[in-house]
């Protein structure tokens, strides 16, 4: 899953991306409205995390941006500013929750895993496909009654393809949300490639009834046997 952090205060900042990054997301961050703009206007993700108050704008325009966009990310306003009107504000131009600073670290992960839940599994802990089940809190895969041994980011890619299942997928975008801002560490694709084929041997020994499709020149599909 892909969190971006839009927040100014550098410690805040690093509290929580350090502390996303244990929970196994994938974290990106922009210190100021420009920048959460661009990110916005380039990427997709699973949740935003937005600061009212930026150095050089609104997150309330940010969200107003985001609705022009026509952006489905989930959106958690993270402020100081606990007042009345910035929470119906917020919650009027499509925000799916608001937390008023200080707030515990456990509440924020709970808060994320509950919105994404409620936009990718129609509120579901489970997701359950081709006789397979994946436990998302857990990082468990099972098939049938046996648990598939899966390494982090062969994980990581079955779970994006089972939120999209039967669309087809670029590789490219699929790359971003997997690696995020790390993705400029990759050479090539070579070591995706080497990732999805083991998934693939995988999920075919374990006996699942879907398969991650190459569509040639364009990208992957998982579809259900």
């Amino acid at each position: 899953m892909k969190i971006l952090i839009v927040e100014d205060e550098l410690s805040l900042r690093e509290l929580i991306k350090e502390s996303l990054e244990k929970e196994r997301y994938v974290v990106e961050c922009a210190t100021n409205y420009n920048a959460a703009l661009d990110k916005v206007d380039m990427h997709d993700y699973d949740c935003i995390l937005l600061d009212i108050m930026l150095p050089d704008g609104n997150g309330l325009s940010l969200l107003k941006e985001l609705k022009k966009m026509h952006k489905k990310d989930s959106i958690i306003i993270i402020s100081a500013k606990d007042s009345l009107d910035d929470k119906v504000s917020g919650l009027e131009l499509g925000a799916d929750d608001y937390l008023a600073k200080p707030f515990h670290m456990a509440e924020l992960t709970a808060r994320i895993k509950s919105v994404i839940r409620r936009k990718q599994s129609d509120g579901e802990i489970t997701i359950e496909l081709g006789g397979l089940t994946i436990f998302p809190e857990e990082f468990k895969v099972v098939v049938g009654d046996k648990e598939l041994e899966l390494n982090r980011k062969e994980y990581d890619i079955l779970l994006y393809f089972a939120n999209r299942c039967n669309r087809l997928i670029n590789r490219n975008a699929m790359a971003e949300s997997i690696w995020g801002d790390h993705i400029d560490q990759l050479y090539n694709f070579d070591f995706i490639y080497a990732q999805i084929k083991n998934l693939r041997k995988k999920l075919k020994e374990a006996g699942a009834e879907i398969e991650i499709k190459a569509v040639y020149g364009l990208g992957y599909k998982m579809i259900i046997e």
